[in-house]
């Protein structure tokens, strides 16, 4: 089993209460993972410690090894060599995921049975749906639990994720209390000035842009 350090229960149910754009924008615009990566339902969201899973192009045994490995809570993180044509994952795997009680599926690729996902019920973020099927290779090279990048974005086991439906966000695990407090701030901050674009003043005169 994969042994890396988790983020703390406090500050994953802080995480769960904030917005991936606001994330992205309080840390420093850091973490966006590419914008084709989206809920694979309306609704689906996931916010949890990374566990990055990689496997070659086409197949999809390493993440069979991944849902055994991880542990509950855990968002699996998975890239397949940048190959996008096959359906990586679908209605059996998202049920033996959330029956290890797995906190979600985060992929830079595609998945299947898009029409049942919805009714397994276990968040899956990915690029689109594809039918085609995938090989199992035992001799194939993947990673568990092993630092990658996806995009330009480096995700390290324990780093938090957190998608909704603009996208997925990835954020150090050393800087997630900090980021935390500083989208809180954020928050509160266009809070006021909503409040003040309610009692007619322009966005060009609250922010001094015109």
């Amino acid at each position: 089993m994969a042994d890396f350090k988790r983020p703390e229960p406090a500050l994953l149910s802080e995480a769960a209460e904030i917005s991936t754009a606001t994330m992205h924008e309080a840390g420093g615009k850091i973490g966006a993972l590419p914008s084709a990566i989206k809920p694979a339902s309306p609704g689906f969201e996931v916010c949890g410690p990374a566990y990055p899973v990689s496997g070659p192009a086409g197949d999809n045994l390493w993440l069979h090894r991944a849902i055994a490995d991880a542990e509950p809570g855990d968002v699996l993180v998975a890239y397949l060599e940048d190959h996008y044509e096959a359906g990586y994952w679908g209605e059996i795997m998202s049920t033996a995921a959330k029956a290890r009680n797995l906190g979600g599926l985060v992929i830079d690729a595609c998945v299947r049975d898009g029409a049942i996902l919805p009714e397994v019920g276990f968040p899956v973020f990915a690029r689109g749906f594809c039918m085609r099927g995938t090989g199992k290779d035992f001799n194939g090279k993947g990673s568990l639990g092993t630092a990658l990048s996806i995009g330009n974005i480096l995700i390290e086991p324990g780093d938090l994720v957190r998608g909704d439906t603009d996208g997925v966000v990835v954020v150090p695990l050393a800087r997630i209390g900090e980021v935390n407090e500083k989208s809180r701030e954020r928050d509160a901050k266009e809070a006021v000035v909503m409040d003040r674009l309610r009692g007619g003043e322009t966005s060009l005169e609250i922010y001094g842009w015109d």
